[in-house]
């Protein structure tokens, strides 16, 4: 009989893993740091700040919790998608909306492992200057009963407007909500429709045509201001948010929207990804090769560099060009084009405590938006003259009354949001700043939507348009990015793979779609598409 010697096994070697890096852990960069590593990628995000979040950071003093920034939740069925990912299976062919506009309410059973979403409802409540006040809740029913009472002229109008920004809805969300415009050509075979569907006018001027009442007008135009976007100058496809709303409701996280920052960063470290915390990005590295500049990782401002396939940024995307890529490396996203591109109002934030009064309940809902006695003005002076008016509209933030966990027993935590002109307007929020919160907190009081607010405030901090440029590191101080204009929309807003520089790309809300919640993790989606495309990776399953 014959025997062989058995050698040791001939070791193999599994091929190198991709490498990322993601600057900026906001929800947009977080949702595509997990959907990074479910396509195979080791990825590391590197946050300068001493937490996650970016513009969703939450603070906790005095024993309040309050989130710094987002609190309005809708589409779960984004984070839902999310939280079922797994290490090296992306599934990003699978539809984007399950269902149409019928699916997605759930129930969430992935999501409930990591975080807790109720639903809200009113969605908001919209306050007058006359006292009077529209619950808006996205039930048809509920909706013509407020308008018949407020506005009976405009029940009409309301029942073409259902129709026609049902349409835009269907065409603009539901169709075309993930198509990245990285061409002119793409953007040209969606025109006809937008055209035929009137979604370039303005949104103001849409909702017009089939509100007379001015209240109605307000109601049916606002909610872009929570995205950074005038109504008087977006684009009517906008009037989709009020679908979008109606479709899937409003959600919040139980112990707010940082909680579901942690579940997110939670899901992503499961998927063996890395977060690095107080690790801000001085410059992108890039090299020439041939005709081609290529991003090869990123210099830290503390000293090091980290070397990555690919580097993508949550940041706010005109410091990422004008601060973080060499000038010479841009032709696209040069200084003059950047430098020149609209860039969304700002805010001035107060965030409060104060005590519960049994003898006088709150008369307030979890969202109420206070509108002052001018609209159309007021936002020219924000947007267009970039002066502090000398009145002023509010989104009123009460998550204690879902959540009492957010304050100490007995109290309310509580934060008041008021859209103000960015930086280039040369103010000087050291000045103006305390002035303003002066005149809000009294405000609050003497109108009796706080009764007694001096007398029962335990804890009260603001921020500024200098927050938003300092700290968030955000162009002339905006808060949410380019503004949403038609020419800064589709194919003419940022692009998410980068047009000069080969292996960068961006997420959030500086990127295409746009800004909000449910937008960032569209956007994260959008860039992993490209990446995989990119990459050769099959859309389906990646091991």
């Amino acid at each position: 009989m014959t025997t062989f010697e058995v050698s040791s096994p001939v070791p193999t070697f599994a091929p190198r893993r991709k490498t990322a890096v993601i600057i900026g852990s906001g929800i947009g960069g977080l949702s595509l740091g997990i959907r990074l590593q479910s396509l195979g990628f080791d990825t590391t995000i590197l946050e300068r700040l001493d937490a996650p979040g970016g513009r969703a950071y939450q603070r906790r003093t005095d024993g309040y919790v309050f989130d710094m920034g987002p609190t309005v939740i809708t589409v779960p069925q984004f984070i839902e998608e999310l939280f079922a990912l797994e290490r090296d299976r992306a599934h990003l062919d699978a539809p984007d909306f399950p269902g149409g506009a019928s699916g997605g309410h759930g129930p969430f059973p992935r999501t409930r492992e990591y975080v807790e979403l109720v639903p809200i409802s009113p969605f908001y409540r919209i306050y007058f200057a006359d006292g009077t006040f529209f619950d808006y809740d996205g039930i048809p029913e509920s909706t013509r009963a407020q308008i018949e009472a407020l506005a009976p002229e405009d029940l009409q109008g309301y029942a073409d407007f259902q129709r026609d920004a049902g349409a835009i809805f269907e065409r603009g969300f539901l169709e075309l909500g993930y198509t990245h415009f990285g061409d002119m050509a793409t953007m040209l075979k969606a025109v006809p429709d937008l055209l035929k569907l009137d979604a370039v006018r303005t949104l103001f001027s849409f909702t017009s045509k089939y509100f007379k009442n001015p209240k109605m007008q307000q109601v049916f135009s606002f909610e872009t201001l929570l995205i950074g976007g005038n109504p008087l100058s977006v684009p009517a496809i906008y009037a989709m948010i009020h679908f979008v709303e109606k479709t899937w409701g409003i959600h919040y996280a139980m112990g707010g929207t940082g909680a579901l920052v942690r579940a997110f960063v939670q899901k992503f470290e499961e998927l063996g990804g890395v977060i690095q915390f107080g690790a801000g990005v001085e410059e992108i590295v890039t090299e020439k090769v041939g005709r081609r500049t290529l991003a090869k990782g990123v210099r830290l401002e503390g000293g090091g560099e980290l070397s990555a396939d690919i580097v993508v940024s949550n940041g706010d995307w005109a410091n990422t060009y004008l601060k973080r890529v060499p000038k010479k490396a841009r032709r696209v996203n040069n200084d003059a084009r950047v430098k020149l591109a609209p860039q969304s109002m700002s805010l001035l934030v107060i965030y409060f405590g104060f005590r519960d009064d049994p003898a006088r309940p709150l008369d307030l809902r979890h969202h109420n938006i206070i509108l002052g006695p001018r609209y159309e003005e007021l936002l020219r002076e924000i947007f267009g003259q970039k002066v502090l008016s000398k009145d002023f509209s509010q989104y009123l933030h009460v998550p204690t009354l879902t959540d009492p966990a957010l304050a100490p027993a007995g109290h309310h935590a509580a934060y008041t949001l008021i859209p103000v002109p960015h930086n280039a307007s040369g103010i000087d929020w050291r000045v103006q700043g305390p002035k303003l919160v002066n005149r809000v907190m009294e405000f609050l009081d003497e109108r009796g939507y706080i009764p007694n607010l001096p007398g029962r405030l335990t804890h009260l901090d603001y921020v500024t348009p200098d927050y938003f440029e300092q700290t968030l590191d955000s162009y002339q101080g905006n808060a949410f990015g380019p503004e949403p204009v038609l020419a800064q929309s589709a194919f003419f807003r940022p692009h998410n793979r980068s047009e000069d520089v080969a292996g960068l790309y961006l997420v959030g809300a500086g990127a295409q779609p746009g800004a909000g919640t449910p937008s960032v993790m569209m956007s994260a989606k959008m860039t992993a598409r490209l990446i995989a495309e990119d990459f050769g990776i099959h859309p389906s399953i990646v091991r």
